[in-house]
C-alpha cells in the first residue's frame, strides 16, 4: 500500500502504507564463525568490540567432534574467559553472545548459547509467543533448564529435527512459527562447518573471510575478520559453510544479498547499512525501547518492577524539569501519570523554572529528564528542587552523569549511545519508562488492580513490535517528504499527547532541515494559528482513532476548507473514518493509546530526517547545535 508517489498535493485520499514489520537492533552481541582453526579466542575477540551495547552475561559453544559444547558466565567477559582458561573450548565452528538480561535474571543458566539436543542458538530480541510455545513443548515432554524466551527457540528447531527434517528445512519450519523479534545464530551438533542464521528485526550480517564465513550483529563484530559484508533484509535466513553463504527470504527462495566492502573507519563507526546516525538510530528504537521496558517491568508477571526503592504512593505531586525533546516526553508523561494514576504533574522548561520562584514542596518528587545527564538548565533547575527539600529522580542515559550522581534515584533509559544531534532514540525510551511509572504509581496509589496493571504491562511489551511496524513506513514517508521539503512553513496538530508529539515533530523538522515549524494542540486551531494556513503550508495531523479522534478530524475538515494540504498520520480505524479530502493518509499499526505516542513517534522522525537529507543538510550536526548543552 505504498502508494503515495510524488503525488502528495493531488487531491486525492491516498492510504499511503500500512506500516510494515521489521524491528531494528537490539543491545545484545552475536558473532559466529565457520572457521578452519579453533575459534573460541577470536569469539571473545570479537564480543569485546560489542560491549558498548551493553550485557550482563557472555557464552560462546562449538561443534565438537559432532557434539555441542559451550561455556558462559555472567558478569563482564573477563568472567568468560576466566572459564575458558579453565576449560578451553575446541572446535572450528562456533558462536557467541553478549546478553542484557531481558526474559530472566542475568545468570548462568539465562546466559546463551542455549542447548537443546543438537541445537545450540543465541538471540537478540525477544520472542512475543514464547510462553504459548514453551507450555505445547512442555506438554510433549521437553523440560527447559533456562527462564528465557530463546531456550523455545532451541527446543522448538531440535524438536524439528527429530522428526527426521534436513537442518535448512528445520529452521524454516521453526521460524514460521517464532513471533516477534528475532536475530539468531545456530549451530547443530553433527552439522561440523555449518552455521545458520535468521533475522526478522535486529540486523544481521554476513563476513566473507578466505576460507571462513561470519555472522555478525553489526559491522563492528565482524571487523577484526573482514571487511566484505552482506546484510540480511528482514526475514532472511541463511546457512554459512566453508563455500559461502545461502541466503533464502521470508518466502523460502534463494536470494543474493549485494556485498559491500566497507573501509575499516566505516566498520568502526558502526552505522551499517545507513547513510547518518540519526537513520540508525530511528530504526534502533525498537531496540531501545525493549532494553529500557525490560528494565522497568517483568515480563514473565506482567507487573511493573521500578527500582530504587521509591515510596511511588508517598508524593502528593511530580515536577518533571527537563529541556527540549526531554521536555517534550515530560509533557506526554504528564499526561499518562494525570491519566492512570490521577497524581498532579508539572512539566516545565528547567531554564524557566530555575529563574523563578516556583512553589514546590518536599511531598513532591522531582524528576529530572536529561539524555545526556549534563543539560546545565536542567541540572540547575535539579539542584533547586534539592534546596527545597524534595525527592530527586533522574532519567538519564548515561549514567555515569553528574544529573545521574547527584539524584536520590536514577532510572536509566537504557537506550545505547546516541550520537546524532537530534534525539530519537532516546525520546522513545524516556516515554517508555515514563509509561511503566505511570503504571507503577497507579498501582501503588491503589487506582489500578493488579489485572489491570498486567493488562497495561502486556500493551506496553508490545511496543517495541508496533514501533518496528511504524518504522515500516519509511517508504510512504519519503513520498511525503519530497513535498514537504519545498515549504517554507510547516504546522503539526495533535490532541491529547498528540498535541506534544506534535511539538515534537516540528522540533526535529526546523533542527535538521531548517524549515519553519510550529506544533500546536489542535483545539488551539481557530486562536491564532488557522492564520497561517494556505496552499503552500503542510499541515501534519497525528490523530490515531482515540477518544479525540472526532475532533481531531473536525480540525483536519476546517483546514483542508482553508485549502491546506494535509498529511493524516493514523491507525487502520483512523484511516476508515478521515474525512474526504486529505492529500495523504499514512496508516501506522493500530495500537492502544497508551503506546501510541511511542509507534507515531517514528513516522514524525522519519519525516524530518528524509526531508533534512533532500535538502543537503548535515542531518548528524545541524548548524549551531550541540549534543549536550551543558552551558547556559
Amino acid at each position: 500500500m505504498l502508494k503515495a508517489s510524488h503525488a502528495i498535493f493531488a487531491g486525492k485520499l491516498g492510504r499511503v502504507a500500512v506500516a510494515g514489520r521489521g524491528i531494528r537492533t537490539f543491545m545484545c552481541g552475536i558473532i559466529a564463525i565457520v572457521g578452519k582453526a579453533p575459534v573460541a579466542e577470536r569469539l571473545v575477540e570479537s564480543l569485546k568490540r560489542l560491549e558498548y551495547r551493553g550485557y550482563d552475561s557472555a557464552g560462546v559453544a562449538a561443534e565438537v567432534d559432532g557434539k555441542l559444547e559451550r561455556r558462559r558466565a555472567p558478569g563482564k567477559l573477563k568472567a568468560l574467559e576466566a572459564v575458558l582458561a579453565d576449560h578451553p573450548l575446541p572446535g572450528t565452528t562456533g558462536v557467541g553472545h553478549t546478553r542484557w538480561a531481558t526474559h530472566g535474571a542475568p545468570t548462568e543458566a539465562n546466559a546463551h548459547p542455549h542447548i537443546s539436543g543438537r541445537v545450540a542458538v543465541v538471540h537478540n530480541g525477544i520472542i512475543e509467543n514464547f510462553a504459548e510455545l514453551k507450555a505445547e513443548l512442555i506438554a510433549a515432554g521437553r523440560t527447559f533448564e533456562s527462564e528465557t524466551d530463546t531456550e523455545v527457540v532451541a527446543q522448538l528447531l531440535d524438536s524439528e529435527l527429530a522428526t527426521g527434517l534436513a537442518p535448512l528445512d528445520a529452521f524454516k519450519a521453526t521460524l514460521d512459527r517464532l513471533r516477534g523479534a528475532y536475530a539468531l545464530g545456530v549451530l547443530i551438533g553433527g552439522e561440523q562447518g555449518v552455521v545458520l542464521g535468521a533475522r526478522q528485526g535486529p540486523p544481521l550480517a554476513i563476513g566473507y573471510g578466505d576460507g571462513e564465513m561470519f555472522l555478525g550483529s553489526d559491522g563492528l563484530a565482524l571487523g577484526p575478520f573482514t571487511n566484505r559484508i552482506a546484510y540480511l533484509q528482514d526475514g532472511d535466513h541463511v546457512l554459512l559453510d566453508h563455500s559461502g553463504a545461502r541466503v533464502f527470504d521470508e518466502s523460502g527462495a534463494e536470494v543474493n544479498r549485494p556485498i559491500k566492502v566497507l573501509a575499516a573507519s566505516s566498520v568502526m563507526m558502526e552505522k551499517g547499512n545507513y547513510r547518518h546516525f540519526m537513520e540508525k538510530e530511528i530504526h534502533d528504537q525498537p531496540e531501545g525501547c525493549q532494553h529500557t521496558i525490560a528494565a522497568y517491568v517483568n515480563p514473565l508477571s506482567s507487573l511493573t518492577a521500578f527500582p530504587g526503592g521509591v515510596d511511588l504512593a508517598g508524593f502528593s505531586r511530580i515536577q518533571i524539569v527537563a529541556c527540549g525533546t526531554s521536555y517534550i516526553a515530560g509533557m506526554i508523561g504528564k499526561y499518562l501519570i494525570e491519566q492512570l494514576a490521577d497524581l498532579p504533574v508539572d512539566v516545565e522548561i528547567a531554564s524557566e523554572f530555575r529563574y523563578r520562584s516556583p512553589a514546590v514542596h518536599k511531598d513532591t518528587l522531582a524528576i529530572a529528564m536529561s539524555q545526556s545527564g549534563e543539560t546545565a538548565d536542567t541540572l540547575a533547575a535539579f539542584r533547586l528542587c534539592k534546596l527545597k527539600g524534595m525527592k530527586l529522580a533522574a532519567v538519564v542515559n548515561a549514567t555515569e552523569s553528574t544529573i545521574a550522581r547527584e539524584a536520590d534515584v536514577t532510572w536509566p533509559i537504557h537506550c545505547g549511545v546516541e550520537i546524532g544531534v537530534a534525539s530519537t532514540k532516546a525520546f522513545t525510551a524516556q516515554v517508555c519508562v515514563l509509561t511503566a511509572l505511570a503504571i507503577a504509581i497507579a498501582k501503588a496509589r491503589g487506582r489500578i488492580d493488579e489485572a489491570e496493571e498486567q493488562r497495561l504491562v502486556k500493551i506496553l511489551l508490545g511496543a517495541p513490535r508496533l514501533i518496528a511496524e511504524a518504522i515500516g513506513l519509511e517508504e510512504a514517508v519519503k513520498s511525503v517528504a519530497i513535498e514537504v521539503a519545498k515549504a517554507r512553513d510547516v504546522l503539526y496538530l495533535g490532541r491529547g499527547p498528540m498535541s506534544a508529539l506534535a511539538l515534537e515533530g516540528a522540533l526535529k523538522l526546523k533542527e535538521i532541515s531548517y524549515i519553519h515549524a510550529e506544533g500546536y494542540a489542535a483545539g488551539e486551531l481557530k486562536h491564532g494559528p488557522i492564520a497561517l494556513v494556505d496552499e503552500a503550508t503542510p499541515i501534519i495531523i497525528l490523530a490515531p482513532y482515540d477518544s479525540y479522534f472526532e475532533k481531531s478530524a473536525s480540525n483536519m475538515s476546517e483546514v483542508m476548507a482553508r485549502g491546506g494540504p494535509v498529511v493524516f498520520i493514523t491507525d487502520p480505524d483512523g484511516a476508515r473514518h478521515a474525512p474526504v479530502g486529505a492529500r495523504v493518509v499514512m496508516t501506522a499499526p493500530p495500537c492502544d493509546p497508551l503506546i501510541a505516542p511511542l509507534v507515531m513517534a517514528a513516522p514524525i522522525q522519519l519525516l524530518a530526517y528524509h526531508v533534512a537529507v533532500l535538502k543537503g543538510a548535515d542531518v548528524d550536526q545541524p548548524r549551531n547545535l550541540a549534543k549536550s548543552v551543558t552551558v547556559e
